[in-house]
């Protein structure tokens, strides 16, 4: 395929207009340097939970609350997001942004730690979907944990699963992009997955449990 599809890749970027909660969030996220979701990815986050009426969502990466925004908004009225990053100053930064768009407290359960700590204490089969959006080397245990975690039915969502338009080129042989590479080729040949890569933002792979 030869036609050049950043035209239309950008079209879909833009395809929402943002709010200024989601901007100022984004703007806090570059001040910290944690980089946030794309629009795309994050309306297909939304519309994902949406589409699930997700009540129990998981999320490995709470930077500055962008995505946390996101699914919140596609989740029912009474979900919960449990939130998990090693930061507590992007946690904080998070509770605000999901103040800012009169989230209630109840529905946000933040954690700070490592996930490889938190994730094996979370329910078997207690969640509609989980978005892995944390260390990349760490991303086959968070993924492995993740389906584990899936109802049937529920979705795992890897984001910047293209790894910054670095997973197509075979000459990127360095240990994170091999790291995705090999995780992103598991998930394909998976079983107990019916996955799909998007081409939105950096990438995102969305894989619904059997």
């Amino acid at each position: 395929m030869s036609t050049d599809k950043s035209a239309s890749w950008a079209y879909s970027e833009d395809f929402l207009t943002l709010d200024d909660v989601v901007l100022r969030a984004t703007d806090r996220a570059a001040q910290l340097g944690c980089p946030p979701v794309s629009p795309g990815t994050g309306a297909a986050l939304r519309t994902t939970a949406a589409a699930l009426r997700a009540a129990a969502v998981v999320e490995i990466g709470t930077g500055a609350g962008v995505s946390g925004l996101w699914l919140l908004r596609g989740m029912a009225p009474d979900g919960v997001l449990t939130t998990i990053d090693t930061e507590a100053e992007h946690q904080r930064a998070a509770r605000t942004a999901f103040a800012d768009d009169g989230v209630r407290p109840t529905r946000v359960r933040a954690i700070t730690g490592r996930a490889l700590d938190v994730l094996p204490r979370l329910t078997d089969g207690g969640y509609d979907l989980v978005l892995a959006d944390g260390d990349p080397l760490e991303l086959p245990q968070h993924v492995e944990q993740a389906v584990r975690l899936l109802r049937p039915g529920g979705v795992l969502a890897v984001a910047h699963a293209l790894h910054h338009d670095r997973l197509p080129d075979p000459a990127r042989r360095d240990e994170t992009t091999t790291t995705v590479r090999e995780v992103i080729r598991g998930l394909r040949d998976d079983e107990r997955l019916v996955p799909a890569m998007l081409p939105t933002g950096d990438g995102l792979l969305l894989a619904a449990r059997r």
